[in-house]
């Protein structure tokens, strides 16, 4: 509500047009206290958390996704791309911690005040696209034999990405070229599976009732099955 004050349509009667806008008359801001340092070339955000990290002030650990109130503000460029860093305060102690951008790697990084959880994965194991570095770019705009190459590459991914596409595409159509008679054969098997639940849920109430006990049953397996029946009582016999 705070951003709407600025843009409401009431004007008091000593509003001077002469003054320029009305935040300007009343010497406020649209953006209200997210714009209390604004002359520092400071903006207040709502920040996210992009990865985990380790507070290095307390200790504790805090997941991704927990959001700050932050201090944003422009550190330089990467070619035409500003680089923002993020200065936000540990819910948890009086730690501060500053996170940039790195639109180079499309990533963020620590800067200071925290230590970022270790858990990432090469993007090429599924099939993400990688930005070219800054080398490789320069090649390819420089080598035209650099440039066929790579292209030449791309290509071959682009043949072997489209036939296992071509497969996937094929089962799909063949599974579910008929989605009356595939909804129906599923529907079957929920309701077969339904049955044996119930009944097997109605065995293991007998069993313990009759058992007097009041525990969960694990699943039966053919190995249990086997080694109950090679158990059997039998008398003792009594030495003469």
């Amino acid at each position: 509500m705070g951003e709407r004050k600025g843009t409401n349509k009431y004007y008091p009667p000593d509003y001077d047009p002469r003054a320029g806008g009305l935040n300007k008359f009343l010497g406020t801001h649209a953006l209200r206290e997210r714009a209390r340092k604004l002359h520092m070339g400071i903006l207040i955000i709502r920040f996210e958390m992009p990865f985990n990290i380790w507070c290095e002030g307390c200790g504790n650990h805090i997941g991704m996704g927990v959001r700050y109130n932050a201090e944003k503000k422009k550190i330089g460029m990467y070619y035409t791309t500003p680089v923002y860093q993020f200065r936000m305060k540990c819910h948890l102690c009086d730690n501060h911690f500053e996170i940039k951008t790195d639109p180079g790697n499309l990533e963020y990084i620590v800067v200071s005040g925290a230590r970022r959880q270790e858990n990432r994965w090469d993007p090429t194991d599924n099939g993400q696209v990688i930005p070219e570095d800054k080398d490789t770019q320069k090649r390819l705009f420089d080598d035209a034999m650099f440039k066929l190459e790579h292209g030449s590459n791309d290509a071959d991914k682009s043949k072997r990405a489209k036939a296992k596409l071509d497969r996937l595409l094929d089962r799909n159509d063949t599974q579910w070229k008929d989605d009356f008679a595939a909804n129906s054969a599923l529907r079957a098997k929920f309701r077969s599976n339904k049955k044996e639940l119930k009944a097997k849920e109605v065995r293991d109430n007998a069993l313990l009732k009759k058992s007097s006990l009041n525990i969960a049953l694990v699943p039966e397996h053919d190995e249990d099955i086997r080694l109950a029946s090679l158990l059997a009582l039998q008398p003792a016999k009594s030495e003469p």
